[in-house]
């Protein structure tokens, strides 16, 4: 009853409105003062879900960039995609000049990241809908308006993650962008570097029925790549294009070791790859309250990874494991969309896209030198998709805004070489939304959706974990993972800056991804029937300067999940894997405009996860995750931050089975590991 309310709320939603709404006057969008803008936003008049934050609102924090600015707007958690399929629900909640950015993987946050706080004009904080907005399926998206004019900048950066006993990594950047009018080029040349937070020393304690094991216990990862990105923004054939490039070469290499000398488990993992990407946006009036948008998108990786594990015993070395994988994969997406606004209180779009993926992989396992045969071990497989749409936004009143779509979506799933096949699949996406705001500073948002999850096409093909042991077969028979969510949320503001916002969600699941055993002696990943997750989720901000602490904020978030789906080797109720149950976030930030400096503390108190496989259960936990940080601006065109991350406790429990019929405990190893403490440092100038 529930998904026939959907499809017919979303069928018929745009029709009604457009009836009702077709004499609606002209009400300008007026922002009004709610107080000193140094310490409440502006409230627009039109609409109360709209809140516009100056750069007087984030003086006090002297930040560097858009990104510094969107991180302190209150209330809001930046979201650079939700793995959704194509473009349409898959990117992030943030606009840059009403826009998304041109690439599906130049994340929002990556682009606030570089842009300068001081090109930036406005911040609109959009709740429910507005004129000219597309909100992606977000209850809440921020737009970023940026100054216009003629200007030079140059931006350098150096970064350092030094780690105590661990592998240090060093990077850096250089960013030169150009603006003149309307339009905008860049150039940006970046070293980047990644790192694992849990890495170090401790010990891996295994109990079986030979005893008590007690061996030491090492690990590290790290990683870095070289890129160059171009962007430009201007006016083209009476539109605006927008386009960026991308290539980079990548890397990361890990190592764990259980014991020493001539008792000693060791796994190596390295991986390399090659990627680029391009991303055109173009936009042109096609008269008064008439708009198209047309994107186009490509990118690409080439990848080569090896895995190994090596086991001696009494100083005899067991024969080697090997695990080697090299690929294609690509993404073209190709989207166009008209945008008609009625008027002031009705939007209405219509569209389309298509969009293809494939992934080209061979991959080889041996034993000793010896093969070993995997299911799916060298596949192809290609997806080739369409969907059109139709969707509209329409503010009933100041008070009540609603919107409400219908995606049609039909794509051919082909598979060649280990395994042939083909699939075919139809779905209707529809969604609804209504957005109340009763009075200043109160509002409550309810929100109906059937999504789409995107198939990760490396499923489709073997796969090793040799860390853990675990070697993984192929699956052909993949389908999307489908989501009925029914999502209400409270959201309450005071203070100017205080927040407090509770939401509760419920996702009715359809295809559970988790994996599910194969044959004998193999998992692999697939869909394991339906499930259902019920979240939590609370945030709270409150601003000290009321309480006697001048420039300070306290933060509390977390999502409490609770998951639920039938275990394919056991029949019994067990959570999704890889779902946490919570992670709370508990801080303490403040601006100390005398000294130019801002500084934090961010604890963890507990989170962690587990993955349920036929022949093993793998949880990981931690415990008292604590993040410091100091950031000096001795000048507006300097800064200069150093970040401290300390962990309390971080342990993985292992537990293996015999056999799947009688799931009788073979062994179980718990590893008790001393994460490395380590001190991040950034330096960042402008010219």
């Amino acid at each position: 009853m529930t998904k026939t309310i959907l499809l017919a709320t979303a069928a018929t939603f745009i029709a009604a409105g457009a009836a009702f709404a077709a004499d609606a006057p002209q009400v300008a969008r007026t922002p009004v003062p709610t107080g000193p803008t140094s310490q409440a936003p502006l409230d627009d008049a039109s609409q109360r879900g709209v809140l516009v934050f100056t750069p007087d609102f984030f003086a006090a924090q002297r930040p560097n960039t858009a990104l510094d600015m969107v991180d302190r707007v209150p209330g809001f958690t930046t979201d650079d995609g939700t793995g959704a399929r194509g473009f349409e629900g898959a990117v992030g909640n943030i606009l840059i000049n009403n826009n998304r950015p041109a690439s599906k993987n130049d994340a929002g946050t990556d682009v606030l990241e570089r842009t300068p706080a001081d090109k930036v004009e406005r911040i609109e904080l959009i709740r429910g809908g507005a004129p000219g907005i597309d909100m992606q399926g977000y209850s809440v998206v921020v737009n970023v308006i940026l100054k216009k004019g003629a200007s030079r900048q140059q931006v350098a950066t150096w970064n350092a993650s030094l780690f105590n006993g661990n592998h240090d990594v060093y990077g850096g950047s250089y960013q030169f962008t150009a603006t003149n009018g309307d339009r905008t080029w860049g150039v940006l040349l970046s070293d980047g570097t990644s790192t694992s937070d849990s890495n170090g020393v401790g010990r891996s304690i295994t109990r079986d029925s030979a005893g008590v094991h007690d061996a030491a216990y090492a690990n590290d990862g790290w990683g870095g790549s070289d890129s160059v990105r171009l962007n430009y923004s201007g006016p083209v054939a009476g539109g605006k294009l927008e386009a960026t490039g991308q290539y980079g070469v990548h890397d990361w290499q890990e190592w764990q070791t259980i014991g020493a000398d001539a008792d000693l488990n060791r796994s190596d993992y390295a991986e390399d790859t090659r990627s680029g990407e391009l991303g055109l946006t173009w936009i042109r009036p096609l008269k008064p309250r008439w708009t198209l948008e047309t994107r186009l998108i490509h990118q690409f990786e080439h990848f080569d990874e090896v895995a190994t594990a090596g086991e001696t015993v009494g100083g005899v070395a067991k024969p080697l494991a090997r695990f080697t994988a090299k690929g294609d994969s690509s993404e073209s997406i190709l989207r166009a969309l008209v945008r008609h606004e009625h008027s002031a209180a009705l939007t209405l779009e219509a569209g389309g896209e298509v969009a293809y993926n494939m992934l080209d992989t061979r991959q080889a396992f041996t034993r000793g030198g010896a093969a070993v045969d995997l299911p799916s071990a060298s596949v192809k497989v290609e997806e080739l998709r369409g969907e059109t749409f139709a969707k509209g936004a329409w503010r009933v009143s100041p008070k009540l805004t609603l919107e409400g779509g219908l995606r049609l979506e039909t794509s051919t799933i082909s598979q060649s070489g280990d395994a042939n096949l083909e699939k075919s699949f139809f779905y209707a996406k529809p969604r609804f939304q209504a957005t109340w705001t009763p009075k200043a500073n109160n509002q409550l948002r309810l929100r109906f959706e059937r999504e789409l999850g995107q198939l990760d096409f490396g499923d489709f093909a073997a796969s090793a974990e040799l860390d853990n042991g675990a070697v993984y077969g192929g699956n052909v028979d993949l389908a999307p993972e489908q989501r009925w969510i029914s999502e209400l949320t409270y959201e309450r503001r005071f203070w100017g800056e205080g927040i407090v916002s509770i939401g509760y969600r419920h996702d009715q699941i359809i295809g559970v991804i988790d994996r599910l055993p194969v044959g004998d002696d193999l998992a692999a990943t697939g869909n394991i029937g339906d499930g259902t997750l019920d979240r939590l989720s609370l945030n709270i901000v409150v601003p000290t300067d009321r309480l006697g602490i001048k420039g300070g904020r306290f933060t509390f978030k977390n999502d409490w999940n609770e998951t639920h789906v039938t275990d394919p080797t056991t029949g019994r109720d067990r959570p999704i894997s890889d779902i946490r149950p919570t992670q709370a976030n508990i801080g303490f930030q403040q601006d100390l405009t005398r000294w130019k400096t801002q500084w934090g503390i961010n604890w963890l108190p507990l989170l962690g996860e587990g993955a349920y496989d036929p022949d093993q259960t793998n949880t990981w936990r931690g415990a008292g995750y604590l993040e410091g940080f100091v950031e000096y601006k001795p000048a507006a065109n300097l800064s200069i931050r150093a970040q401290l991350n300390v962990w309390d406790d971080f342990t993985i429990r292992r537990v293996g089975y015999a056999d799947r019929k009688t799931r009788t405990v073979a062994f179980v190893e718990d590893r008790d590991i001393n994460p490395r403490t380590f001190v991040t440092v950034k330096v960042r100038r402008t010219f």
